[in-house]
Parts: C-alpha cells; structure tokens; sequence
C-alpha cells in the first residue's frame, strides 16, 4: 500500500503513503484536507477582517484612528504569533503534530466567530475596540501554532520527490480560505443595503467560522500522526520535554533561523500587502469602491489558486531555490510599474494584481516543501513555527498598517510597491544561504540537504 519505509524502523506504518496506488492517493488526500482546512479557517478570517475593514473601522473606531485603528487591530494578532510559535511548536516535536493542530484550528473558529458578537463603540464604548483586539491576540497566538504545524504535517506526509506538489495545496488552502471570506462580503454587500451592512450585514461572515473549523476538527482527528514523526517515538528519540526541544532548536540551528528570518521577511510583506492591505489601498488611495476593489482582489487571487499546484509541481522538477530566485527578481523589477498600473483604472488594476500575484505565486506555492525541510524532525515544528512567527510579526503582519500609515500621511501612493522591493532584497541576501532540499528525505536527526556554498564559504572563514 506505501512506499518509502525507513531502514530500520521495524513498523510499515511509518512508511510514507504512495500515489501511485488507490490507498496512498486516499490518504495523501486526507493529509492535505487535514493540512489546508486549518488555513483556510485561519485565512477565512483575515479575508473577512480585510474586506470588511470599512464596516469595522465605522464600528469599533469611529475617532480619531480611523482605518489605522483598525489595520491595528490587524496587525496585533500578530504581536502573539511568536509567543504561540514558542509554546505550540516545541510542545508539537515533543507530543506529535495531531494534537496541537486540533488545539489550533479550534481556538482559532472560536475567537473569529466571536467577532460577530461583539458590542460596537456605540454601544460598549472603549472596551468595543479592547475585546475586538483581544480576540485578535487569542487568534494569533493559535495561529502562531497553527500554520508551521500544518505546514510540518503535509510535508512529513507527502512523498519526497512529490512535496513540492502536495505541499502546495495547503497555499492553496490560504487563498481558498481568503477568497471565501472575500466572496463571502461581496455577496452580502450585492443583497444588503449600506446601512444594513454597516449595522449588522458585517457581523455574518465571522459566524461562519465557527462550523468551517470543527470540519477540520473532525478531519485532523481522522488521521493518524505523520509517519516521519511515529518514526521518531518508535526509534524512541522524541526525549526530553518541550522545553529540551526549545533550548536544542536555538542552540544548534541558528543559522537556519536567520535563513527563514530573512526569506519570511520577503514573503509576508509581499503577502500581507497584496491580500490584507490592497482591498483598503484601493478604496483610500486609488478611489475604488468597495465593490470594485473586492472584485479586483478576487479575479487576482483565482488566478493564484488555478497557478499554485502547477508551481508547486514545478518546485519538484527545478528546486526549490530557482523559485525563489524568480519570484523574488521578478517582484523587485515590476513592483513599482504595476503599483502604478493599478491606479490607472479598474482594468489596470486587475492586470497590475493579477500579474504581482503571479509573480508572488512560486514563494506562495512551495512555503510546506521549503521551510519544514530546513529543519531536522525533532525540531522541525519549533523550528519553523518560530523562525516564521517572529518574522511574521514583526514584518508581515505590520505590513498593512506601515502601508496605510505611510500613503495617509506622506501621501506616497507607490510607498507599498518600495516597501515590498525592499524585502525582497532582504529575501535575495538569505537566499543562498538555503539548502536544496528537492527530493531529499525529512527523516532522521539531521538537516536535510547538502551544505550551500555560502554555508561553506563561512564554514572555513
């Protein structure tokens, strides 16, 4: 039924499951729907928040903030991202990846679905903003176990030369979860009125939440643990607590740390721009509707679900690293023309964002193939939900309020499109610092890969 068992493992239920035969084919594809459900859950929210932004910012910060209280609230569910990455990773390489994904994906329904509940400034006055940000800070704190734990159980699962293919379904996942939270407004906005969207309209989507996350629930819940991690327990080198996975992982792999620091650097300030902080610039800076601009952001982000698998494929065949390379030059040289192609009209706008997508797609597509890899399996978890959390947090997740912020007050309309460059460049000075780990095995207790000539060149320096 499986391929790929371990030399030496004794157990051929830790064999990773084959694609070519019916069996393997039906787990790899309960693996991904476990894998991607959470993402969708965590990025249906970020949907809603985003392009419900107007509808928030009239409710809970009518002041003086304005939209930038509201991107506040966007951003601080970041500001726990780190802490969650801390606790929920190294507690995931020391019990299993299962349990704390059903922990995650629970927390996460929950929080966003309570949005819809909240009392409005109007009614609550101060504590109206205070209890909206402090679902915020439980969503990320969740979030900061959940995404590096679903991301870990798909790569552990899918076959080594086929990661970057399956792996890309959990991205796809991401956008699925945002393009329902985006459709989701859109459709309301087409049956309500103005004011019944303002008064109670914007409360529905968030409800949804709740019933999206306990199907993943009831999915993660199926499935077995992955086979690189049963291996782990079986040999009996899961030792120690979670605290010893800790301390191990920013002991002796500090190098890879910084790497994905630098990389997540460029890859969420282009994500959180394109996705989170778009639907607002269009309104605020380019003049759109909100209709409009909702429909703009979601032909682009079609675009980018059809293209994920295909890239992701791709990743399997070239590298990982030619990926990046491409995405990464490609987004430096055309950030600026096509920031300002999009304010030249609804249909430039579309073409500007649909190709930023494109371009921004090999990074997206192959994140579970890339990152969990650069890790060894007893610190894999921790490893990459901390070194993406805090680079997350302190970078992407500030994104859209340094954007808002920047073209409100110095009325720079291209400021987003310099800013993305900016990270990009961060991304190209980590890169070579990244093992090629295409078709490499993720078992054992050492990295995968082969060391990169930057890692030699400092090696013997």
């Amino acid at each position: 039924m499986t391929t790929n068992t371990a030399k030496g493992s004794g157990s051929e239920s830790t064999a990773l499951p084959d694609p070519e035969t019916p069996e393997g084919r039906k787990l790899l594809r309960k693996a991904i729907g476990a894998s991607a459900i959470g993402n969708a859950t965590e990025w249906y929210d970020y949907g809603v928040y985003a392009a419900t932004a107007t509808y928030l910012t009239q409710a809970f910060f009518p002041g003086d903030l304005g939209t930038i209280g509201t991107m506040l609230g966007f951003a601080v569910s970041f500001a726990l991202r780190p802490l969650g990455g801390m606790v929920w990773g190294p507690i995931g390489d020391r019990i299993g990846r299962k349990a704390v994904l059903a922990m995650t994906i629970l927390l996460i329904s929950i929080a966003t679905a309570l949005i819809g509940v909240l009392p409005t400034h109007a009614v609550a006055g101060v504590w109206a903003p205070i209890l909206l940000i402090a679902l915020r800070v439980v969503q990320g704190f969740s979030t900061g176990g959940e995404y590096g734990g679903a991301a870990t159980f798909m790569a552990e699962y899918a076959p080594d030369k086929k990661r970057g293919k399956y792996g890309s379904f959990l991205e796809f996942g991401t956008l699925a979860g945002f393009v329902l939270g985006t459709a989701f407004v859109l459709f309301l906005e087409l049956g309500l009125s103005d004011d019944q969207m303002q008064t109670w309209g914007w409360r529905i989507p968030f409800f949804f939440a709740l019933p999206l996350g306990l199907v993943g629930l009831y999915l993660r819940n199926q499935m077995e643990d992955t086979p690189v991690f049963r291996e782990m327990e079986q040999k009996g080198q899961i030792e120690g607590t979670a605290w010893t996975r800790f301390v191990d992982l920013l002991r002796d792999y500090r190098r890879p740390i910084m790497v994905m620091f630098g990389m997540v650097i460029a890859l969420n300030v282009v994500n959180y721009t394109l996705l989170a902080y778009l639907p607002t610039y269009l309104q605020n800076n380019i003049g759109m509707s909100t209709t409009t601009g909702t429909v703009t952001i979601l032909i682009g982000e079609l675009v980018m679900m059809a293209l994920i698998p295909f890239f992701g494929q791709l990743s399997d065949r070239t590298g990982r690293k030619p990926m990046w390379w491409g995405s990464l030059i490609g987004l430096f040289v055309f950030a600026l023309p096509l920031f300002w192609l999009m304010g030249q009209g609804f249909v430039w706008a579309i073409i500007g964002f649909v190709i930023l997508g494109v371009l921004y797609i090999p990074q997206l597509a192959t994140i579970s193939a890339t990152f969990p890899a650069m890790f060894p399996t007893q610190v894999r978890y921790a490893g990459f939900a901390i070194s993406y959390n805090v680079a997350t947090a302190a970078f992407g997740g500030t994104a859209p309020l340094v954007n808002d912020a920047v073209t409100q007050n110095d009325g720079w309309d291209l400021f987003p499109a310099g800013y993305m460059m900016i990270a990009c460049a961060i991304g190209m000075i980590a890169l070579p610092f990244l093992r090629e780990t295409a078709g490499c095995s993720l078992r054992g207790t050492d990295i995968p890969g082969e060391k990169t000539d930057a890692e030699k060149s400092l090696t013997n320096a």
